[in-house]
């Protein structure tokens, strides 16, 4: 096991706060977003129909940073600014240098058919294959890179068996990861009117080395004759950096409401139902998630007064014990807000727990296999 794995361990082992893992701010902090065009220099990305990946990922990636810094709270940090090559290794890292709050590649997929659609990432090892071919086009700038093999430590990009244990680097990020990719991916899909290749996990180098929340949005397929032209559009670029700062700002909302100190509840039950509505959207198809508050032999009537004001709770028996679950939803965004509601009402040890075809199933599990 190398230092830099090591000091990467120590570092995911943060303060929890509401079940998952959040940095600790000081109220004074700014909100920090780390943005990283993909490619750039000598590595020109893909050049499907002739573009150059690196300049339009650059130029999306600027006028993403521009739309957000307009917010003083928020601080953005560039890995780069100009058409200059980045090592992969020195990414992530530079998003942990900075304690940023959330970490955003930028980039465009390319394929040898007329594929297309938008695309947006979170790191995992992807078991059916599918999303490998991708990952491994994004990490073969390795090899442009001086001494790759001190640098990486014998990884090869080309070798699935590479990627094994890249899942214990990004499990106590991963629902936030999702979250923040769910609600970029919707908003560009949504909102421009873009074919949807979904959220999905993949092993990316550029994610498994920062130690946040953290995604790659790849902005469409370059190769593709009719989807390449509006990717390397002015009017394009700017339609696709308007929805990704959106998505980062609605995050950013999400996050702040359910990240305060517990013993001052920060979340109303007007102000659940007003995000709720924001956040209709099913991420998850075919699962229900719910947040299970108690588990008891008594049988108890699920009327709100007996769940301290909660509404919608419902009852299932399951190994002699009758157990107690609030809300019922697709959306994984809106039952994470529905369990720090309930954390604030009481019952701090609420967690979620997810149903397919009416029976429990592993939710980390469910998370991983979205694009399945």
């Amino acid at each position: 096991m190398t230092t830099r794995f090591l000091t990467f361990f120590v570092l995911l082992l943060s303060a929890t706060v509401f079940g998952f893992t959040v940095q600790t701010n000081s109220p004074t902090k700014p909100f920090v977003v780390v943005l990283d065009a993909g490619h750039g220099g000598k590595d020109p990305g893909n050049r499907g129909n002739g573009f150059y990946e690196k300049d339009i990922v650059l130029d999306v990636t600027l006028q993403v940073g521009k739309l957000l810094e307009a917010h003083k709270d928020i601080k953005v940090v560039y890995t780069r600014k100009t058409d200059v090559f980045i090592d992969l290794y020195r990414r992530g890292p530079i998003a942990n240098e900075v304690d940023a709050d959330i970490f955003v590649s930028i980039h465009c997929d390319s394929h040898n058919s007329q594929a297309s659609g938008i695309g947006t990432f979170v790191m995992g090892v992807d078991k059916s294959g599918k999303n490998l071919e991708t990952a491994k086009k994004e990490n073969e700038v390795i090899f442009l890179e001086d001494n790759y093999q001190e640098k990486y430590a014998g990884f090869n990009p080309n070798s699935p068996e590479s990627f094994i244990g890249f899942t214990l680097m990004v499990e106590e990020y991963l629902d936030q990861s999702i979250m923040l990719a769910g609600l970029i991916q919707n908003n560009i899909v949504n909102n421009l009117k873009r074919k949807d290749r979904s959220v999905r996990s993949a092993p990316f180098w550029v994610l498994h080395s920062s130690y946040m929340p953290s995604v790659l949005v790849e902005l469409g397929f370059l190769t593709n004759n009719e989807e390449g032209p509006y990717v390397n559009s002015k009017k394009g670029r700017n339609e696709m950096a308007k929805e990704i700062a959106n998505g980062i700002l609605s995050y950013k909302k999400q996050i702040s409401l359910a990240t305060e100190d517990a013993r001052n509840p920060v979340i109303t039950e007007q102000e659940v139902e007003k995000v709720i509505e924001k956040t209709e959207e099913n991420i998850f198809k075919g699962v229900i998630f719910k947040v299970q508050l108690a588990a008891s032999g008594k049988k108890i009537d699920t009327k709100p007064n007996n769940f301290k004001g909660l509404k919608e709770i419902s009852r299932l028996k399951e190994d002699g014990l009758f157990k107690y679950y609030y809300g019922e939803t697709s959306d994984y965004n809106k039952i994470t807000l529905m369990k720090t509601f309930a954390q604030q009402k009481g019952y701090d040890s609420a967690y979620v727990v997810a149903f397919k075809d009416g029976k429990k199933v592993n939710l980390p599990e469910v998370l991983k296999s979205k694009a399945d």
